[in-house]
């Protein structure tokens, strides 16, 4: 089953200090009805997915992890395990050849998402984390009309990855945790 058109698509993509800040994310989001989020947390897989149990505790949304040929739909939380990427044709997930640096690589994830950018409302959300993964991506996908938002630089508990998209990305916007959270809920609907 295809998205359909109305679906809009949030990506969020954390490192270093980025599980407290997803789970608030995840506590506010409301019941997805024409949205899906996809998570990429730099984090090995053996905690992933005790991270998952606990994040689905605190939505009634449904949260997977995603392994392949998860097939992204609207209305559910999708958390990477590891690299994936999304084949824009089935649109379900799948390793990719090259699995990047980071587990789970967030550049590799958002990149695929990027021919989507035209016919889904798409809305790229970087949060903490040393280095710069997510930040070609971002570009990437703000070039084709994706709405990228950081945190900014006084809020954010390591200011590497957002930085390097705010460095990157021209019109990248720069909010508090608690903003960031709003532009989301308006977002997710």
């Amino acid at each position: 089953m295809k998205l359909l058109k109305q679906t809009n698509i949030l990506l969020i993509g954390a490192s270093t200090g980025g599980p407290s800040e997803i789970e608030k994310i995840i506590n506010s989001l409301p019941l997805l009805q024409n949205s899906a989020v996809v998570i990429a947390q730099h984090m090995p897989v053996l905690f992933l997915e005790n991270f998952a149990k606990s994040l689905q505790r605190k939505t009634p949304n449904p949260l997977i992890c995603i392994d392949e040929q998860t097939e992204l739909q609207k209305g559910k939380i999708y958390l990477c395990k590891e690299s994936m990427a999304l084949d824009v044709k089935s649109f379900e997930f799948k390793k990719p050849n090259d699995k990047g640096f980071y587990n789970p690589d967030i550049e590799t994830l958002f990149s695929s998402f990027t021919p989507l950018v035209r016919e889904y409302e798409m809305m790229i959300v970087i949060l903490t984390g040393i280095g710069d993964d997510g930040s070609k991506a971002a570009l990437s996908l703000s070039k084709e009309g994706a709405r990228v938002l950081t945190e900014e630089a006084k809020n954010c508990i390591v200011d590497g990855m957002p930085s390097a998209v705010r460095r990157v990305v021209p019109n990248a916007e720069a909010y508090s945790l608690s903003k960031i959270i709003e532009e989301i809920g308006a977002f997710c609907v």
